[in-house]
């Protein structure tokens, strides 16, 4: 080996220190940058002359495991998800109570009942008929204000959407930014390797939002899709759209159908055109996009139905009569007169006869003043027995006459009316019999001679069940329940079920108290309890300490699976700290180590030159 080779071997080895060198400085002074990554050199030996070798530095490595780091960006998305879950679920059990606790649903049932029941024993006294009264205010009220509780959650999640978007499209013009930036640069760059940090960190950024996967597509360049396989960034990014709505109620829920729809849409348009409904095609799995979209559309909006449902069920229980048809006989057929004098919107007549084949048959004929409605579906009620048929009442008796022979003609039944008398018969043919027919009505006068009493009413009218182009009346209910106008400004009438009712008669508080504590409805599947085909039947007492008792639980279970991603996700990134994170300790170390190579091969500089300076003097 010349001497001229070993210096230059000696000049490689101090330009791959003094690289290695400026890359730990930078370690040191980012050692506390959020999204940093510890930068080591690449070194390669090169040929020179017949032997030995020089260094070259041939890249900038960053330190981190791909792996890894896209196992974090899959559990950040399920962490974010999960921990919005907990605090908003968290949130709707301060507002449900805890069970057995004051100021709950519960408790404010019970001391209606229990009101009504002290009636029952002194129905004479003024105060207890002032204490029902109160009661049943306090129980409306309580109702109110859990339901707008309800709605402001929803709210929050409304505006919790329209934030997340602004962030992940920053997030995605960055990312798209970074890649163009990028483009062509070299890897022994140290400022492509800064760049590639503020990538990941966008990254990261929009794994929290929704569930991504990060493709490499060489040349330094990343390409993000959702995990349903929607490309939010590529050589551009796309963008997300979404309209807010002001003000949320328990009327305004998201539709597939625009015209429908009275909440935001989330909406991804791409940059060459074209665009998806993320709402609809459910693109979105995790994050904090997919766990505001849940709550919004689905879990917040089953609790505003458990609610309404207690609400629409107790309304029901209390001021609904049902009345058994009269039989009749015409030649050879037989049926029932039915008075529908009394019917209004919503309610409901019930039919059973047996056709031919000794199959028996169940039918709910709804009133209808909204032909717009029609035809209605059988889950219209929530008997899952029940064929369900909408009547438009609009046109009169005739119309509906003729409307029930045409639906029910072909099973062998027949229709005709004399005034507000509906009579169905068979046809005489011994092809169907009618097995029974009665007419469920809203009771609407106070003093109508029997016990039904319409205590809580839908603002200032009756709950009759309605069904209307703008859904059914149950929808909201419990935040517009209140106790009767006449009732609260009369409490007599809680005991005066007619103009003659004698003192102490307690034939109204007692169908009360029975109705409040023994009578069952059946709930719909919307509710979260019981299925389509088998609907949860419960008394009032037990529906709501099972609203109560749901919620809790589900509160509790969101925040056990919040605080096991939580573990997850801190377990992987310490893991991850530990590898691309700075150590300073290891750094000072390093320090060491270069500063002894340096020396070292300044110290064989030094001794070339000695022995050229020998070389001189011969």
């Amino acid at each position: 080996m010349s001497l001229s080779q070993a210096l230059s071997i000696a000049m490689s080895g101090l330009r791959a220190n003094q690289l290695a060198l400026s890359l730990t400085s930078s370690n040191v002074a980012n050692s506390d940058t959020p999204g940093y990554v510890r930068k080591t050199i690449n070194q390669i030996q090169t040929t020179s002359g017949a032997i030995g070798a020089n260094v070259a530095v041939t890249g900038v490595n960053r330190e981190l495991d791909l792996y890894l780091q896209q196992q974090i960006r899959t559990e950040q998305s399920g962490a974010s998800y999960a921990d919005l879950r907990a605090s908003i679920l968290g949130s709707l059990q301060a507002i449900y109570g805890t069970p057995g606790n004051t100021g709950t649903l519960e408790t404010s049932f019970n001391k209606l009942v229990t009101a009504v029941q002290g009636l029952s024993t002194s129905s004479d006294s003024q105060s207890a008929r002032v204490g029902v009264v109160n009661a049943a205010q306090s129980l409306a009220s309580q109702l109110n204000s859990m339901s707008n509780g309800i709605q402001s959650l929803r709210s929050q999640a409304e505006a919790g959407l329209n934030s997340a978007v602004n962030t992940a499209n920053t997030a995605m013009q960055q990312i798209a930014s970074l890649n163009a930036k990028l483009q062509g640069t070299n890897n022994n760059d140290a400022a492509a390797a800064a760049l590639k940090d503020q990538r990941d960190q966008y990254i990261d950024q929009l794994s929290q939002l929704m569930d991504i996967r990060v493709i490499d597509g060489g040349n330094n360049q990343l390409q993000v899709f959702t995990n349903s396989g929607v490309q939010l960034v590529g050589a551009e990014a796309s963008t997300l759209s979404f309209n807010p709505q002001g003000t949320v109620t328990p009327n305004t829920q998201w539709d597939a159908d625009p015209t429908k729809s009275n909440l935001g849409t989330l909406t991804l348009n791409f940059p060459n055109g074209g665009s998806l409904n993320l709402n609809q095609t459910n693109s979105i799995r995790s994050g904090t996009i997919a766990g505001y979209l849940e709550l919004r559309d689905k879990t917040l909006v089953q609790a505003q139905t458990q609610l309404d449902q207690f609400a629409a069920g107790m309304s029901s229980l209390l001021s609904d009569k049902t009345t058994a048809g009269t039989a009749v006989t015409s030649g050879a057929s037989n049926g029932f007169d039915l008075d529908l004098s009394g019917l209004q919107t919503g309610n409901v007549v019930h039919l059973t006869y047996t056709d031919a084949a000794n199959v028996k048959h169940q039918v709910s004929l709804v009133r209808v003043d909204d032909p717009s409605v029609l035809p209605l579906s059988n889950n219209a009620t929530t008997d899952p027995n029940d064929q369900v048929i909408g009547v438009d009442f609009s046109g009169g008796m005739a119309s509906v006459v003729s409307q029930l022979n045409a639906a029910l003609g072909p099973a062998n039944l027949q229709f005709s009316n004399t005034g507000s008398t509906l009579r169905v018969l068979d046809n005489g043919s011994g092809a169907a019999t009618v097995n029974a027919a009665s007419v469920t009505s809203t009771t609407s006068s106070l003093q109508g001679g029997s016990g039904e009493l319409p205590l809580f009413t839908d603002g200032s009218s009756l709950y009759t069940g309605a069904i209307t182009a703008g859904g059914q009346q149950s929808v909201g209910l419990a935040a517009r329940i209140r106790v009767n106008s006449q009732i609260a400004g009369d409490p007599a009438k809680l005991v005066q079920y007619s103009a003659t009712t004698t003192s102490g008669d307690t034939k109204r508080p007692d169908f009360l108290y029975q109705q409040l504590t023994a009578g069952k409805s059946l709930y719909p599947a919307s509710t979260g309890f019981g299925t389509t085909v088998t609907p949860f039947s419960a008394t009032l007492g037990s529906f709501s300490q099972q609203i109560t008792a749901a919620q809790g639980q589900a509160a509790d279970t969101a925040k056990q699976i919040a605080d096991g991603q939580d573990v997850v996700l801190s377990t992987l990134q310490a893991k991850f700290s530990n590898q691309a994170g700075v150590n300073i300790d290891e750094e000072l170390a390093h320090l060491l180590s270069l500063q002894n190579a340096y020396a070292a091969n300044a110290r064989v500089m030094s001794t070339v030159k000695q022995m050229f300076d020998a070389l001189l003097q011969v």
